[in-house]
């Protein structure tokens, strides 16, 4: 006769509705921050956790508040979580759907974005978990539609992303209107000293649980960084690694801007990538969530998007993420490259970087305290030619770069400013001493004179 098979959840004294959803939803065993933070939660302390993106932390407060709540009560909420995204808010609900599946406990999120007259119905058909955004919570308790006495437990789920997006006076302002008496809980993938200010302020005596150096990627992340001279060349190389259909099935690219994310779902398209679909602050939010579930089904290949999805999507089976542009808050990277290798799952991460954006991806190392290996451009890559404008733009950003770290660095382009030392040399506006322009000068000043005849609507005058 064999032995009964044991869940290793049981150590946690779950009840047996809430194992058997775990079971279900098909987790094998606890996650180290898991194993660390459920304890110390279900026995009510505060809690400081610091745990990198698909370490299964939403299940390590998740799964203790069940455990409190146990079933509908009342109207108003008794817990209440905080996090910065509409996405982030949306998987950390679709979570407690998982694993509350079994249990008679009302829970809704609430975000921005989108009318508020469908959320309004639904707390008034009583709510035992809150999940929401810091802004819509506020707007919704201004307007007499939250009740807050009842609240026992509060979290702040990615605290560090709750500073970088300037939630800390909304937070303020909650935390002047929930009961004093509560259990506090705290997660983020870095804990920068605006993330330690923020927890002298919120939680008393907490547990520290840290499951990895604060600011790592995930073990499970092959990282690799190209240094790419220009933005054609970063196009072409982005084609280069989408070609290989086999080894990455499903793919999300990152840009800074929505102007970027936006060139680069039509570039993708018109390549014949197939379904592309993009997602930033500009896009409507049913259009957000609908691009994201498709992309989960594998009915789109590849999805682009800004920082807005850097913590807001959970898949587990994304084989590539792209940084198409180096993050300009380097903690971002870590949440960027945390897309793929989740759940255990081994996944890749490249990084495409221009001169000026090495210099950032330098500190980015620093922060995640690694050295990421350089990869070489592949041979059938196409490097383009940098245009000029491009060049300049990046040379400058170098020189501005390196003045911030030494004022008394005077730049290239200072250097260029000097007057000639013989008569061969040029001499201002590009002109020889004998008075002829050089070739690169004429581009540039002809450029100048055309963009100074469309100002003032007539042809240039001639220089004598």
């Amino acid at each position: 006769m064999s032995e009964e098979k044991i869940n290793p959840f049981e150590q946690f004294k779950l009840n047996r509705q809430i194992l058997s959803a775990v079971e279900d939803a098909g987790y094998d065993a606890p996650t180290e921050i898991q194993s660390k933070a459920i304890p110390l939660v279900s026995s009510g302390h505060d809690l400081l956790g610091i745990a990198q993106t698909g370490t299964g932390k939403t299940a390590a407060f998740v799964l203790p508040i069940l455990m409190k709540i146990k079933y509908a009560d009342g109207d108003s909420p008794r817990a209440l979580i905080l996090a910065p995204t509409r996405e982030l808010v949306m998987q950390i609900d679709d979570n407690i759907t998982l694993l509350a599946k079994n249990l008679d406990v009302r829970h809704t999120a609430i975000y921005g974005g989108i009318g508020a007259k469908t959320q309004i119905e639904k707390l008034r058909e009583g709510v035992d978990i809150l999940v929401s955004t810091p802004g819509r919570f506020l707007d919704l308790y201004g307007r007499g539609e939250l009740v807050t006495k009842r609240l026992n437990t509060m979290v702040l789920d990615e605290a560090d992303k709750m500073m970088d997006m300037g939630f800390m006076p909304q937070i303020r302002r909650i935390l002047e209107v929930i009961p004093v008496k509560r259990q506090n809980l705290l997660f983020s993938a870095t804990f920068p000293p605006r993330v330690e200010e923020l927890t002298q302020e919120f939680l008393e005596f907490p547990e520290k649980v840290e499951v990895a150096p604060q600011a790592t990627a995930a073990e499970t992340v092959e990282q690799s960084v190209y240094q790419v001279p220009n933005f054609l060349t970063k196009i072409n190389l982005l084609g280069h690694l989408l070609a290989d259909t086999e080894r990455y099935k499903r793919v999300i690219v990152f840009a800074n801007t929505r102007t970027n994310a936006d060139n680069l779902s039509k570039y993708l398209i018109r390549k014949g990538e197939g379904e592309v679909r993009v997602i930033h602050a500009n896009k409507g939010q049913n259009s957000r969530t609908n691009a994201i579930e498709a992309f989960k089904r594998g009915e789109v290949r590849a999805l682009v998007t800004t920082d807005v999805s850097a913590r807001g999507i959970d898949v587990t089976d994304v084989d590539l993420v792209v940084n198409f542009d180096v993050p300009p808050i380097y903690e971002d990277y870590v949440h960027r490259v945390g897309r793929t290798g989740r759940a255990g799952k081994s996944g890749k991460a490249v990084t495409f970087a221009n001169e000026y954006e090495m210099i950032h991806f330098h500190r980015i190392e620093n922060v995640i305290r690694m050295e990421v290996p350089v990869a070489q451009i592949p041979s059938g890559v196409k490097v383009e030619k940098t245009p000029f404008e491009e060049g300049q733009t990046i040379a400058r950003a170098v020189d501005d770069w390196k003045k911030k770290l030494d004022p008394t660095y005077k730049g290239a382009f200072h250097e260029k400013k000097k007057k000639p030392a013989d008569k061969t040399a040029k001499g201002r506006g590009g002109r020889n001493v004998g008075g002829k322009l050089s070739k690169s000068a004429k581009k540039l000043y002809g450029a100048a004179t055309q963009s100074s005849s469309k100002r003032k609507g007539g042809k240039p005058k001639r220089r004598r």
